[in-house]
């Protein structure tokens, strides 16, 4: 079982940044691409941004140009830096890891409120 472990959430207020963490498995984190993902209350769970192993990035048009996907190799730890952040923005963030076409692991989700 990969357990990813995310962390940063919180309140903030509208036009703040704020940043997220999700820590995985040192092996598993390295040699796999993982993606950020929300869900806003009443909302289906959509996708925000994803990051190859190698750094290459892609988000949703939601957050393009907003909203910033990295990773720590040596820290086994992927970020999703927030700015401009509005009240569209509050959700429930997971970080998101697949191996191969039926392996999906989820963090818990940490929950990101943007006041106006």
């Amino acid at each position: 079982q990969v357990q990813l472990v995310e962390s940063g959430g919180g309140l903030v207020q509208a036009g703040g940044s704020h940043t997220l963490s999700c820590a995985a498995p040192g092996s598993i984190f390295r040699t796999n691409a993982m993606d950020w993902y929300r869900q806003a209350p009443g909302k289906q769970r959509e996708w925000v941004a994803h990051i190859t192993r190698g750094g290459i990035t892609s988000y949703s048009d939601s957050v393009k140009g907003r909203f910033t996907i990295s990773r720590d190799n040596a820290k086994n730890t992927m970020y999703l830096q927030m700015n401009s952040l509005n009240p569209e923005d509050t959700a429930v963030y997971y970080c998101y890891l697949g191996i191969g076409d039926y392996q999906d692991y989820w963090g818990q989700g940490t929950q990101v409120t943007v006041a106006s």
